[in-house]
């Protein structure tokens, strides 16, 4: 089975929503990229860009929070772990695209 990038962006986006459970956001995801092309790909990186610093915000967020006494030890965990998981994403992403960048540079012209 071949892997769509725009579906794992997609499902890692609606999976960093809080409103959405993890299986949920992936069953989204699957169904708004099989809905058609609804947009470019300088938005799509736009959005999952914003979806990756609104997830590390929140995690942020939450860690004050819990550092002032005014939040749930669950969801501290939950928004920190979530951020994680975004920050390696992101990672991931980047030595991607940096490797891609390094191979077309090879490239005879």
């Amino acid at each position: 089975m071949a892997l769509n990038i725009s579906n794992a962006i997609n499902a890692y986006a609606s999976a960093a929503r809080p409103t959405t459970t993890g299986l949920d956001a992936v069953a989204n995801a699957t169904t708004n990229a099989a809905a058609g092309p609804a947009q470019d790909f300088a938005g799509l990186v736009k959005n999952a860009a914003q979806s990756s610093i609104d997830t590390m915000k929140t995690g942020e967020r939450m860690s004050m929070m819990a550092i002032a006494g005014q939040a749930d030890l669950t969801e501290v965990v939950t928004a920190v772990s979530a951020a994680e998981v975004t920050l390696q994403t992101v990672m991931a992403v980047r030595d991607k695209v940096i490797t891609a960048y390094n191979e077309i540079m090879r490239m005879p012209i």
